[in-house]
């Protein structure tokens, strides 16, 4: 008979609630599910923030999301889905930074919080009520977290730096419009 700790059934409420959460996300994005704006609205949105091609963003997003989050609520690669996920919460912070730290204001706060739970149970494991431990951690190795954030932080720098270039030029090309559109004005005499 085996016997579990408080630890592993901790560790299953937070695989299931945050998994659960990040799924429900990714499903908007992907399906339009639960109130959301499919591919489609979602590539509008990602665009008109900086990610682009908005399509892709939005399918790579939605991926990260539901896939890692079912993941993590499973309990299988846990490594893989909670990295995967921390990558798709850092490009979500990146987006409501300028907004401040509180979720009330549109801050970054939601989407830290999910990334950081999903990045400690990738660190931690997902305990003895997962698949991973019923598959003896054919996903779960020691040498895989290290390994899966470190692909998604570079994914995620390269990803979010881009965002972060495009944004500048984007803004620099609007003053640069409104500069030439004031002073190409005729000049009144008075």
């Amino acid at each position: 008979m085996t016997f579990f700790h408080r630890r592993d059934l901790g560790l299953l409420l937070l695989r299931l609630g945050t998994g659960g959460v990040l799924a429900a996300h990714g499903a908007q994005k992907l399906f339009g599910w639960f109130g959301g704006h499919g591919i489609e609205g979602t590539g509008r949105f990602m665009e008109s923030v900086g990610y682009s091609p908005g399509k892709v963003s939005a399918t790579a997003a939605g991926l990260a999301e539901a896939g890692g989050g079912a993941l993590l609520a499973l309990g299988l690669a846990t490594p893989a889905a909670g990295a995967a996920a921390a990558g798709a919460m850092a490009g979500a912070a990146s987006v409501h930074t300028p907004n401040g730290f509180f979720n009330q204001e549109g801050g970054y706060e939601y989407a830290a919080s999910l990334g950081l739970t999903a990045a400690g149970l990738a660190v931690t494991g997902p305990g003895r009520l997962s698949l991973d431990h019923a598959l003896g951690h054919t996903a779960d190795r020691g040498w895989m977290a290290p390994f899966a954030f470190g692909a998604t932080g570079l994914a995620t720098a390269v990803i979010v730096g881009t965002r972060i270039r495009r944004l500048r030029r984007r803004e620099q090309g609007e003053q640069e419009a409104l500069f030439e559109e004031e002073f190409a004005r005729p000049v009144r005499a008075n």
